[in-house]
């Protein structure tokens, strides 16, 4: 069923709001995945806080252009049947929870990534942002070096004083 002009408009308007507030936008082509099989990605994308939405590549590109940070995106490579996936909190978000999904369900190809500064990157660079770990496991890596050295003192310092307790306790009992 065609979508009327109104619908169409309204459609152009989601996208660009969610394209408006997204941090990255994922683009992935789908062709070959069953339905079954995207509403369940849809589920685990929506608890990750990530939005999925299927839309004309027409209607998306009109989207971009609504939003003033992306009028110069390169949209070239936005061909086939494709699905967009927005995360307005976490910029890796979007590519992990895809790159998850496409382990067990490799009819998802990564065909790159729109960013809110209006960078259109790559599919390999897609990649390798979903290798990447979660923002709060690299926060806490941060904060488990930068408490390291002040950890390694304490142990040090604590190794010494019972060394010398032990040396006052000997000393005593003679």
């Amino acid at each position: 069923m065609a979508l009327t002009k109104d619908k169409k408009n309204e459609v152009v308007k989601e996208v660009a709001e969610s394209l408006g507030a997204s941090k990255m936008t994922v683009v992935a082509k789908y062709q070959g995945t069953t339905v079954k099989a995207l509403q369940q990605l849809r589920r685990d994308a929506r608890d990750g806080g990530t939005k999925l939405r299927v839309v004309k590549n027409r209607l998306f590109k009109q989207a971009l252009q609504d939003v003033d940070t992306l009028k110069d995106v390169d949209a070239s490579e936005l061909t086939g049947q494709l699905l967009y996936a927005f995360n307005p909190e976490d910029e890796v978000a979007p590519a992990q929870v895809l790159a998850t999904f496409a382990k067990l369900n490799p009819s998802i190809e990564f065909v790159g990534a729109i960013t809110a500064q209006g960078k259109f990157i790559s599919a390999d660079e897609v990649k390798a942002l979903a290798a990447l770990p979660s923002k709060e496991i690299l926060i806490a890596s941060v904060i488990a070096t930068l408490n390291a050295p002040l950890n390694d003192s304490i142990n040090g310092l604590s190794g010494n004083l019972h060394a010398l307790l032990d040396g006052i306790e000997a000393k005593a009992s003679n």
